[in-house]
Formats: structure tokens, sequence, C-alpha cells
């Protein structure tokens, strides 16, 4: 019986990595390039016809940003992520054949012929590597390059731009049918659960933004903006903590609401779902709540709202319609804060304690030295025992010592939201202490090989372990307050 459940574990475990990867692949075409999107929404809002301050030559800018740039962006990330500087040239140029051949946004077209362009042209960088006469490298590379990529711009100008467009307009006339018959709102119920996996990035910037723009272009705004970045769930689950919970989350929890609402970090409040998993239904409550109100008041967003905080919705709301935008984030972290609030006052004690991290790691540590496993559990609590037993003596050999450690890296699904704050943590912590030691942030994706530490959160550390198997890894449940902060800080000064 153990053994299975542990295979099932691991199955799931698996396909949780795997599923993150792949959503991790989808936004980190997009997120490098977040700030490009932020700029043509910015101008999309003041100075269309109907934005705040209408300028008739100022938006001539906005439909060759979202036609060209912002496409041939996408496309040329993508294919640096298959295959660096040579994919990324590819990526583009493939990318160009889609974007003239149909005549909307494509995105979803660049997500796809991007990394698919550089993935060719690395298969045959491989085929011919070693077999190149000296002196002819240069001119292999460049006709290489040009050769295949030519043949695969006419395939993308012909072919895959007629197939994504039509895709687009099944997946928008899909969207459409959801918002008129106010069906939308029932989409939460499968967000809010994905992004407390941290696949928020994935969901937002590799599914919903590219069909939001394309609305966006076509209506001046979408609610699909709105659908994952909703600040108001996140906002309410904290609102309770802070009035109803207990321990150290209770104390942490205000410093969380400022970071969540105003900067738009919404992998801050994960790690209270996580505590006390019951929350996800004041998380789903709060979503479907929101969006229904925005879908009620004909709300929406004129661009992608990254990160999602407060401020973020108020720059991108149409002009005249920040009230509609409003009411569906207050909404939403009512619902949440109520429903929160009655999990955590309907706790049993037991379950209350979960909420207190400091108080669970100490009650786990005073288990194991007691050894009282119930007597129906005894055999698979012993296994359990030794195999924590063999874990921690492999975590204890891999401890670096003070003089092996030069950079700590702190690594999150898209290395610019929850790992920058605990960097910035813990460089403050390792600064005060008078250590020289350097502290950063980066994509798991992009780990530097010269990381000596690596801390992410607990269930992304198997894909940080793969990216830098070299490194010492740390698993903790809270960027905002962690003792395993001190713990290094005092082992490393």
């Amino acid at each position: 019986m153990l053994v299975a459940q542990t295979s099932s574990s691991s199955a799931s475990g698996s396909v949780r990595v795997g599923v993150q990867k792949f959503g991790r692949f989808l936004s980190g075409m997009v997120m490098p390039n977040i700030g490009a999107f932020i700029a043509w929404g910015l101008i999309t809002a003041l100075f269309i016809p109907t934005g705040w301050y209408p300028n008739e030559y100022f938006a001539k800018l906005v439909d060759p940003m979202i036609k060209y740039l912002l496409p041939l962006l996408i496309g040329y990330t993508g294919g640096t992520m298959v295959h660096k500087q040579r994919g990324g040239v590819i990526g583009a140029l493939v990318t160009m054949g889609v974007i003239i051949g149909t005549d909307i946004p494509m995105f979803l077209g660049a997500m796809a012929v991007g990394p698919g362009a550089a993935w060719v042209l690395k298969q045959f960088d491989k085929s011919v590597e070693g077999k190149i006469k000296s002196g002819f490298e240069m001119l292999v590379n460049n006709f290489s390059l040009g050769i295949i990529g030519g043949a695969l711009v006419m395939i993308a100008y012909s072919i895959v731009g007629r197939i994504i467009e039509a895709v687009t307009n099944v997946l928008s006339s899909g969207v459409e049918f959801l918002v008129h018959h106010h069906l939308i709102p029932l989409v939460n119920i499968l967000i809010e659960p994905a992004k407390v996996l941290f696949l928020n990035n994935a969901i937002n910037h590799g599914v919903l933004s590219p069909i939001a723009i394309e609305q966006a272009q076509q209506a001046g705004k979408s609610i699909l903006f709105m659908l994952e970045s909703n600040p108001g769930p996140g906002l309410g689950i904290l609102l309770a903590y802070m009035i109803v919970g207990r321990g150290s989350a209770r104390q942490s929890a205000p410093g969380a609401a400022i970071i969540h609402f105003f900067g738009g970090i919404h992998e801050i409040y994960f790690p209270y779902i996580l505590m006390n998993p019951r929350l996800i239904l004041a998380a789903m409550a709060g979503g479907v709540t929101g969006t229904f109100t925005f879908s009620l008041f004909n709300a929406g967003l004129v661009g992608p709202p990254s990160p999602g905080s407060i401020i973020a919705y108020l720059a991108m709301a149409p002009r005249g319609e920040i009230l509609p935008v409003l009411s569906g984030v207050i909404t939403a972290a009512i619902v949440s804060f109520v429903v929160a609030a009655l999990l955590l006052k309907t706790s049993k004690k037991s379950e209350e304690d979960q909420d207190d991290l400091e108080e669970a790691t100490k009650r786990m540590k005073d288990m194991k030295a007691a050894g009282t496993p119930s007597t129906a559990a005894a055999a698979a609590a012993e296994g359990a025992k030794e195999a924590t037993a063999s874990a921690e003596a492999v975590s204890a050999a891999e401890h670096k010592s003070k003089d092996e450690v030069h950079k700590i890296v702190f690594a999150c699904d898209a290395g610019m939201g929850s790992s920058a704050m605990g960097a910035s943590i813990l460089r403050k912590k390792m600064k005060a202490a008078g250590s020289p030691i350097e502290v950063t942030n980066t994509a798991i994706s992009d780990i530097p090989s010269d990381a000596d530490i690596v801390v992410t959160h607990k269930t992304l550390t198997d894909r940080a372990r793969g990216v830098a198997p070299q490194a010492e890894h740390i698993s903790i449940d809270n960027f905002l307050k962690s003792p395993e902060y001190d713990t290094l800080v005092e082992r490393l000064k």
C-alpha cells in the first residue's frame, strides 16, 4: 500500500513538474517583453479616439505595434529559448510570415513558429556539427539560416498563419459565447487552483493575453485581461488571515497584503492557501464573483495589467470605466474574505495550527524526536522516518561550507515576482551580517551555472534541481517570512 501511494505521488509530482515546465515555456516568451506590452497598452489607453487624451498623431503607433512589434518580440524570444541567438533570428524571420499571411495580431502564431523554427535550425546545426571544413563555418551558418528560414517563412505565410487564424477565431468565438451567456465566471473555478500551483504566468501570458489583445484591438477592451490578474481574491484571503488567523501567518499577512495588492506579486499569497488547502474555495468564490461583476458591468482593460496590482488595473482601465473595474476587484475581495474567514474560524485546532509555519516546523521536529506514531500506522511511519532520515543525511551532505558559497540565487517561475522579493529580503540580512555573498534572483530556467545555493518555493524545487544539480537547494514555504533565511545567514556569516 505504501509503495503504491509513493508511486502515485511520484507520478502526480512528475505531471505537475511537466505542466509547470510547459507553462513556463509559454509564459517565458511573453514575460521578458511585458514592458513593451505595457507601453502599447498605455499608448492605446491614452491616445485612441475613445482614450483618455485622444490624439490622432500618436494613435498611429497602436496598430503597427500590435501587428508587427509585439509578435516579432515574442517570436524572437521563443527562438532564443530554443537555440539562443540563431534561434531568435530565425524565430523572428518566420514570425514575419504568419504576420503578413493574416489580418489579426499573430501572438499565438509567434508562440508556435518562433520556437518551432528555432528547433528545426537546431537539428540542422547538430547534424553538421564537426563536419564543416575549416574556414567555411560562417558561410554555412549564414546560408543555412537563410535557406531554412526562407523556406519556413513561406510555409508560415501560406499555411501556418491561416491555421493559427482559424484556431484563434474558434477560441474567440468560444470566449464570446461564454461572455454573451454570462458563463465566463465559471472559468475561475479552474484558474484559481491552477494559480496556486504556480501556473499563473502560463495561464495569463501564455493563454489569455494573446486572445485578449486581439479582442482589445477590435472592441477597445477585454475582460480576459482580468480573469487571472484580479488582485481581489488574494487580498480577501490575506485580510482573513490578518483578522482571524494565528501565529506567524497572521503577523506576516499585512505585509503580504501590501505587496500583493499594490505590488502585484500574486505568488505571495499562494503559501497561505497551501498551508490550509481548504482556502482554495475562498479563492474560487472570490474569482467567480469578481469575474461575474466585471461581466455584469461590461468591464474590461485595454492592455495586460502586469504585474496584477491595483495600480496597473487603474492604468489600463478605459476612460470613464474605473468604477466597473474597481467593482469586480472589491466584490472579489469581500467574498473571498468572508469565505476564508469562515473556513479559518471553523477549522479544528489541529487544522488551525497549520497556519503557523514556525509551529508546524517545531511540531514536526518534536514528533520525530518523540517517535510516537499511532499503532495503526506504525509500519508506514517507521518507513517514512527512515526515508526522512536518509533525505536529511543527503541534505546535510549537500550543505556547502561558508568558503564554498559565493552566489545565492532565488528562483521562481518568471524570475520577476516572488524571487525578487525573497532575494531583496535575504540580501538585506546578509549585508547586515557583513557577508559579501552575492544574492540575486532569476527564472528557474535561467539559473546560472555558478549558483552555489538556489532558494525556491517547495513546489518548484524539483524543477530547480533539474536545471542546477550542482547547487545546494533550499525549499521554503513563504518568500516574505521564512526561518530558513536567518538559519542561512547564521551559517554563512
